[in-house]
């Protein structure tokens, strides 16, 4: 019975991280595929490109609960007794990282999404809550400062692991967490490489948002 619980919610969390977002946002209100345009990315960055602040605001936090709600799954597993309590964050790293495939990979309208890094946030949301606000808030305040999803993504996801190290409050009961938030920024920043060059050459798209509300 442990066994198929495990199975079942593994399968669910992928699931939920398959919710093409941006794409049935586009689709349904725009009447439009945001993968045709822009960056031709099914995430966060590009809906913001595409379509604008409000849908992109909008995609990006439903992809971060994809993330949190995935994670979260793995509760579960120790409310009906399928794992031990010490084992909990072995689970909550696998339907994390399930979410984040889903996200990359949607089942749902042909296995092309988006770089997952929305999602990435709500699963370290769900395992670490405090560090993870605060490096939403990091992100947060590159974005409205430069208007570049992909630098703040890359900065938000860089401070996770060094707020693990510095803050002794963070730190966590077992190593892995740290050891997967430097594979997670290292990750991050392989994704945005293409995004690394042009934010070097100037040519980088930024996204319309402001401290002030205006669009440009």
């Amino acid at each position: 019975m442990e066994i198929l619980w495990i199975i079942g919610l593994l399968i669910a969390a992928y699931l939920i991280g398959s919710i093409a977002t941006a794409v049935w946002v586009g689709k349904r209100f725009y009447g439009i595929d945001v993968r045709d345009y822009g960056s031709k990315n099914g995430g966060a960055t590009n809906t913001f490109r595409v379509l604008g602040k409000k849908p992109g605001t909008f995609v990006l936090l439903f992809d971060i609960l994809k993330g949190w709600a995935a994670t979260s799954l793995a509760h579960v597993l120790v409310q009906v007794h399928a794992i031990s309590p010490e084992n909990l964050i072995y689970y909550q790293l696998a339907f994390g990282i399930l979410a984040v495939v889903g996200h990359v990979f949607p089942v749902y309208v042909g296995f092309k999404g988006g770089k997952g890094v929305a999602t990435l946030l709500g699963m370290v949301l769900a395992i670490q809550p405090q560090a993870a606000l605060i490096c939403i808030g990091i992100f947060i305040v590159v974005l409205l400062l430069f208007k570049y999803v992909s630098l703040g993504s890359m900065i938000g996801a860089l401070a996770f692991p060094l707020l693990l190290i510095l803050i002794p409050d963070f730190h966590p009961d077992k190593p892995v967490l740290t050891i997967f938030g430097f594979l997670l920024a290292g990750l991050v920043v392989y994704t945005h490489r293409k995004n690394i060059n042009r934010l070097v050459h100037g040519v980088e798209s930024k996204v319309p948002i402001s401290l002030f509300g205006k669009r440009h």
